[in-house]
């Protein structure tokens, strides 16, 4: 698809359904007058359909604000509900790429915890099965190879939970680079004063979900960012 939304890659188009590649350093979702993902695509989506009034744009999932990368969007409710129970369903598949300090052993395997959110903060924690508001917690993970500051890790996510990846790694001692919220100290991408724009190496790389409509199976890959060029992965397994 062809378009200029301020500062973000338009994936895919079909019917009510819309991929983005969502950068990092910008909030999904936000109040009015905040910038965000969402305003922007609906300003986007307004000019260039020359719509007037309100505009719906559904928001059936989000990423964190230092994660880039791929999320789907919908243009009316029925479509963001299909999406929603495929999310809930866990019949929708996603992919992560991650960088993340130190070498990981085995060099594949589950991760399974219990975690919950942390009350009044925005973060996670992992807890005892039997805690209050415990969830199960679960992913599974390869490496790609290896990079000069650990681990370059692909994520398939099995639960949806806040901070998931980032708070399951940093547990074992591997937090993703930049992640200093989860205890990195190694940096990724750009310093900016302001650390709510700064990045982590965490990307949303694959998704795979059945049209809401025609049911037809959308399968995406998204582009990493520049920021990952200082890693030198190797062009053919990107």
């Amino acid at each position: 698809m062809s378009g200029n939304v301020v500062g973000i890659d338009l994936l895919y188009e079909q019917g009510p359904c819309l991929v983005v590649n969502k950068p990092s350093g910008l909030l999904t979702q936000a109040p009015p007058g905040i910038d965000s993902l969402e305003s922007r695509v609906k300003e986007f989506l307004k000019a260039r359909d020359q719509k007037t009034g309100n505009i719906y744009l559904g928001v059936p999932h989000r990423l964190d604000r230092p994660v880039s990368g791929a999320l789907i969007l919908a243009r009316h409710v029925r479509a963001c509900r299909r999406i929603s129970e495929q999310f809930s369903g866990r019949t929708l598949r996603k992919v992560y790429w991650a960088v993340v300090e130190g070498r990981v052993t085995p060099r594949e395997g589950v991760w399974e915890d219990a975690m919950r959110k942390i009350p009044g903060q925005a973060r996670g924690e992992i807890v005892p099965s039997d805690h209050e508001g415990a969830r199960e917690a679960r992913l599974t993970y390869r490496t790609l190879g290896e990079t000069p500051y650990g681990s370059w890790l692909e994520f398939e996510l099995e639960t949806g939970r806040m901070h998931q990846i980032r708070l399951q790694a940093a547990s074992r001692g591997h937090p993703i680079l930049g992640d200093a919220f989860y205890g990195a100290e190694l940096p990724f991408g750009t310093l900016y004063s302001d650390e709510r724009l700064r990045s982590i190496a965490l990307h949303g790389r694959f998704l795979s979900f059945r049209h809401p409509m025609s049911s037809e199976r959308v399968e995406i890959e998204t582009p990493l960012t520049a920021a990952w060029d200082a890693f030198d992965l190797p062009s053919e397994q990107l």
